[in-house]
């Protein structure tokens, strides 16, 4: 009895053992789906090169990969000068007549693209459009009868599920990396429009904009991003889900351009603490801070200290969860809001607003359509802003950052796509008064600019030096 007992006891583990070890095989996963995955290199041009915002990475050469890859998570600094063709990340293709999907920090400030396929075939591309705000891009080759993948639903995935990712890091074409999701609709700082997909799956520079597919060969999302405190991947991987990047597209595709809603209110999360100080029974919401005067929260009669806690029907469970969802929302539709306000809930409609287009994405397609103007002394390409361009930033005057070329203006921090509304305590209205007032500033002294980048508006100074000369 004893005996068979231990018996018993002795072969379950090893049972278990044996079960344990049947991991999932890829292969066939890889073989019907990996030639719809493709390499993305560029080509920048030096006078465009100089003024790209890469991550600063110790010990990291200056052609690696890595620069573009982690810009988001580094401290920036002017980018290399050469004009060479660099491997830059990945893609993938979603028809076969061409369309491929990748990130947009991948080929946005690229002036040749070239997609390498599979089968080894090249193709020059063209930019459809990007948005940055997801950091999704949709770019073009003519082709035709290509591969293409298998789109799945997100909202499908589970914790725990097995994931595939192939893409090209370092310039290793057609790379295959496996790991697991270990969590959904996670929110990253500054970025507010994408309900992550964290994995576990080894993601590294090149891999941008690869595709991340579940076991049945179906596209669940688009590799973005890592977090890492050393610059190489330590199993925290951000992928963007399909759904989100195809809506995207959708958009690109037609328009070049994506229309996004906004109520204009500036938001915090809602702790425990803040919670209770309100008369809420749930940390739950988004706690008003500011209201944009003359914006649509505003004409609403929204009031800072109100709690969102529902936009058009949707809970608002996390402050994080209210710019994508108002951002998904038509602008121009009339939708209803449930807060937070003086201990009771009270509905409202807003009628939502727009967000203003990306200038630096209007700027590119500017600088395709026609003649640059020339740079000033500080080495800025400078255009005066449309009537539309001006309505929808909401502001009277200002000049558009086109380009730039080396010089004081790339070293201090401005970028292509800043608008410039001052020079020292003047207001900037064109392009004349801008350099007659530059031209005015002796070698030595600092002049202040003020800049409007996004949502974001403030001073940037910097100092003349010998090598900026008078135009």
């Amino acid at each position: 009895m004893f005996r068979f007992l231990l018996i018993v006891f002795i072969s379950f583990p090893l049972t278990v053992l044996a079960q344990s070890a049947e991991l999932p095989d890829f292969t066939g996963l890889v073989e019907k789906h990996g030639a719809a995955v493709v390499n993305i290199s560029a080509v920048q041009n030096e006078n465009n090169i100089n003024n790209q915002v890469i991550p600063e990475i110790p010990g990291m050469p200056e052609d690696s990969p890595f620069y573009e890859f982690f810009r988001k998570h580094m401290q920036p600094f002017p980018a290399p000068r050469k004009s060479e063709p660099k491997s830059l990340g990945s893609g993938f293709i979603i028809s076969s007549d061409g369309y491929i999907l990748t990130n947009a920090h991948v080929v946005e400030t690229a002036d040749e693209i070239t997609v390498k396929l599979n089968d080894k075939r090249e193709f020059a591309a063209e930019i459809i459009g990007t948005d940055r705000k997801t950091d999704i891009a949709l770019i073009k080759i003519n082709a035709a009868d290509l591969p293409k993948v298998t789109q799945g639903n997100p909202e499908n995935l589970k914790v725990g599920e097995w994931v595939v990712a192939i893409g090209s890091p370092f310039g290793f074409e057609h790379s295959v990396t496996a790991g697991i999701v270990s969590a959904k609709g996670r929110s990253l700082a500054q970025e507010n429009y994408v309900p992550f997909i964290q994995t576990d799956v080894a993601i590294n520079p090149g891999n941008s904009g690869g595709p991340l597919f579940n076991m049945r060969g179906e596209v669940v999302g688009i590799n973005s991003q890592i977090y890492s405190r050393t610059g190489g991947f330590m199993g925290l991987s951000f992928a963007i889900p399909i759904n989100v990047a195809t809506e995207i597209a959708d958009q690109l595709k037609i328009s070049g351009k994506v229309s996004r809603g906004r109520i204009g209110v500036m938001i915090q999360e809602v702790t425990k603490e803040l919670a209770e100080s309100f008369g809420l029974s749930d940390s739950k919401g988004a706690l008003v801070v500011s209201v944009e005067k003359g914006g649509p929260a505003d004409k609403a009669k929204i009031l800072a200290r109100d709690i969102i806690v529902k936009f058009d029907g949707t809970d608002v469970a996390a402050s994080s969860d209210l710019p994508r969802i108002v951002g998904n929302t038509k602008p121009g539709s009339k939708v209803p809001i449930e807060l937070w306000r003086d201990g009771a809930l009270k509905t409202i409609k807003v009628e939502v607003g727009e967000t203003p287009v990306d200038q630096a994405a209007e700027s590119r397609k500017s600088k395709q359509s026609k003649k640059p103007n020339a740079s000033n002394r500080i080495g800025l390409v400078l255009s005066e802003l449309t009537g539309e361009q001006k309505k929808q930033l909401e502001i009277n005057s200002g000049l558009l950052v086109e380009d730039m070329q080396p010089g004081i203006a790339s070293r201090s921090g401005i970028r292509v796509g800043d608008v410039i509304l001052g020079f020292n305590s003047k207001d900037i209205k064109s392009i004349e008064q801008f350099n007659e007032l530059l031209n005015r500033i002796e070698i030595g002294k600092n002049i202040a600019l003020l800049v409007k980048r996004g949502d974001m508006t403030t001073f940037i100074t910097m100092k003349l030096t010998s090598d900026d000369k008078k135009n």
